[in-house]
């Protein structure tokens, strides 16, 4: 069984922001509050994760601004584009009862009410309304994550369960 997902991304570094190192980050994340609050971050390039401390947060309705302790010069910030901030499972955002991480749920084993296997939920799009997610198995599956088509999901041991006939009503199989 593959262990919990131990860091979250929560934005892309876009651009430099200013002279003295600042960034423009493009949020990855539902609530755009939650980076008033963050202090102690890391930043992975190539792979590679780095702790860094965050200071001087600002927050407009589709980006985030702010210092970070590895960028000094407008340079720096240059050098920093596409990386990303991360933050550890510790410090991520405490959700509510049957809300999940993205990451948690991508690699979970699906199953419908019957026994019937389904595949692994390979990727979630957020198309606005609700999420879909992707389900690969003997036949690719895009499935609307609507609370009456999950009977259950249970991130710790790896496996959803799906409702058999919301499935069929709104599930979209691959021919």
């Amino acid at each position: 069984m593959a262990a919990l997902c131990e860091f979250f991304r929560i934005g892309r570094i876009v651009r430099p922001h200013g002279v003295h190192g600042a960034v423009k980050l493009e949020p990855m994340s539902d609530s755009l509050m939650r980076y008033k609050r963050l202090r102690e971050a890391y930043i992975e390039r190539n792979g590679v994760r780095e702790p860094i401390t965050v200071s001087d947060v600002g927050v407009k309705e589709d980006a985030v601004y702010m210092s970070i302790s590895c960028s000094a010069s407008r340079d720096d910030a240059e050098a920093l584009r596409g990386a990303y901030i991360c933050v550890d499972r510790a410090h991520a955002m405490k959700l509510p009862k049957d809300t999940y991480f993205v990451e948690d749920l991508i690699g979970c084993r699906v199953s419908d009410d019957t026994g019937r296997e389904l595949g692994t939920l390979t990727d979630v799009f957020e198309t606005g309304a609700n999420d879909v997610y992707e389900i690969s198995g003997e036949k690719k599956l895009l499935l609307p994550a609507l609370k009456r088509a999950i009977i259950s999901t249970d991130v710790e041991n790896r496996c959803m369960v799906l409702d058999s006939k919301v499935l069929e009503e709104v599930g979209l199989f691959e021919d």
